[in-house]
């Protein structure tokens, strides 16, 4: 799996956010342990997250 920016993911919608989400979450669970896929996977499952976090809106 490539790694996902967060540049990247600014031009999504939140649908295509949580898509991806979940294409990257399967990433994760098919990678071998310690792999660069495993990597990439974790860090844009992280990167995902926090640009949906930001997009939430603030009490």
């Amino acid at each position: 799996m490539l790694l996902v920016t967060r540049f990247e993911l600014a031009a999504k919608n939140e649908n295509e956010l949580r898509a991806l989400l979940r294409y990257a979450f399967n990433e994760l669970a098919r990678s071998e342990p310690e792999s660069h896929q495993r990597r990439n996977a974790l860090a844009s499952i992280e990167n995902i997250q926090n640009e949906l976090v930001s997009r939430a809106p603030c009490p």
